[in-house]
């Protein structure tokens, strides 16, 4: 586990190069000179030493141990802040003036709010102000230049610290604010990318079920009647020389089997296309479905369709889904001779009610098939509701509701 924030995984490179900058500006006004009593005479501290070599020793470290924070271990972060307190008295202790210590005060502010929370950067940022204010107070005690510059410069000070102490409180908040919003932003990541994960895992699953789906349909209904072809034409063969006007009977009924076979694959080929809907409305994609099954079956269904809100494309796929199946489970078991279902609309939910007077069945005893399962794993998914009310010889009703909001 990675503890520290190194260069590689700074998550704000510009405050990086900040550092730099400000770093390379105290080394600048350090080391340039400048012919002002106030700013290039007066040392910070009384018997402060004039070595630039450390003084450049010191400033190289600090903006070395910048390039690795602590960020996981406390009592790391705090040896480190105070490492950073002693290079800084150490970097002025040498210095040859007093311009140097503002800019590392704010680094070690911009890198304590990489590193603390928000009552850590508070204490950081009140000590580094206070340490800041005893510098700059330390200095205007020097004899020299209270003999040299005492009544016009008397409020020096409260023009100094104070608005120091302002861009502390600019930096904090600023700081806040962009940490606030990077994390903001990493949660947003890792929620999408929980959300794409659960997606793939959803979408496989679909898969799954749909391949069992297809391996159901085809053992229901092509494996019967390929299996059932199959002994009508062997029973013709065994009967073709001892009885060929029965053999006659048997092949017409193979023939017909075949074309049942082969009207399933048409049915699976068609449940299987996923745009029916792509370049069709609801109604068109239906009024296909009533042709397919007139042609079938020789039963015009009735329905009717009063839609009177917009629905979205998983709603019209699923209604249009579960007219499919419905009609395909009346095709292959109701005998049924009449069907009718009508589908309405309100502001809360979507009504679909299918009817047929076929032979019905015994729901305690047939909910495990194919077609219900689709149509009720269709409704549930779209936190709908599904009732079917039957019996045997008394014809099958199937009501389902959708909620619209």
């Amino acid at each position: 586990m990675n503890d520290s924030i190194t260069f590689k995984n700074h998550p704000f490179k510009f405050l990086l190069y900040l550092e730099w900058t400000l770093l390379t500006i105290a080394i600048l006004i350090e080391f340039i000179p400048i012919k002002t009593p106030l700013v290039s005479t007066y040392k910070p501290f009384q018997g402060a030493i004039e070595s630039p070599i450390l003084n450049l020793i010191c400033l190289v470290i600090f903006a070395v141990i910048g390039l690795k924070l602590p960020k996981a271990n406390q009592s790391t972060k705090i040896i480190y802040i105070v490492a950073e307190v002693l290079l800084i008295f150490l970097a002025i202790f040498s210095s040859k003036s007093i311009r140097l210590f503002a800019p590392l005060y704010i680094i070690m502010v911009i890198r304590s709010c990489l590193m603390f929370q928000w009552l850590g950067r508070i204490a950081v940022s009140l000590i580094s102000f206070a340490l800041f204010s005893f510098t700059f107070i330390n200095i205007l005690h020097g004899k020299e230049y209270m003999n040299c510059a005492q009544v016009k410069l008397r409020f020096l000070p409260i023009n100094i610290i104070f608005p120091f102490g302002l861009t502390f409180l600019f930096i904090l908040l600023f700081m806040n604010a962009i940490i606030s919003e990077r994390q903001s932003r990493d949660k947003l990541l890792i929620a999408n990318e929980k959300l794409r994960q659960y997606a793939l895992k959803i979408e496989n699953q679909a898969t799954l079920e749909e391949r069992s789906r297809i391996a159901r349909e085809i053992h229901d209904s092509l494996g019967h009647s390929l299996t059932a072809l199959n002994l009508q034409l062997e029973t013709a063969i065994k009967l073709w020389e001892l009885n060929p006007k029965k053999a006659e009977y048997f092949l017409a009924r193979a023939k017909e089997l075949g074309s049942q076979a082969l009207q399933d694959v048409r049915n699976s080929v068609s449940t299987l296309r996923s745009n029916t809907l792509q370049y069709k409305s609801l109604e068109e994609a239906i009024a296909v479905l009533i042709e397919d099954f007139q042609k079938t079956n020789n039963i015009l269904p009735k329905y009717q369709i009063k839609i009177e809100h917009p629905l979205s494309i998983e709603i019209n796929t699923a209604i249009y889904r579960i007219i499919q199946e419905s009609l395909t489970n009346i095709s292959k078991h109701s005998q049924a001779t009449a069907v009718t279902f009508k589908i309405t609309t309100t502001i809360n939910n979507l009504r679909l009610v299918l009817k047929d007077n076929g032979k019905g069945f015994d729901v305690k005893q047939n909910t495990s098939g194919f077609g219900l399962q689709s149509i009720r794993d269709r409704t549930l998914a779209l936190g709908g509701n599904l009732n079917i009310k039957t019996a045997p010889n008394s014809g099958c009703k199937i009501i389902v509701e959708i909620p619209l909001i």
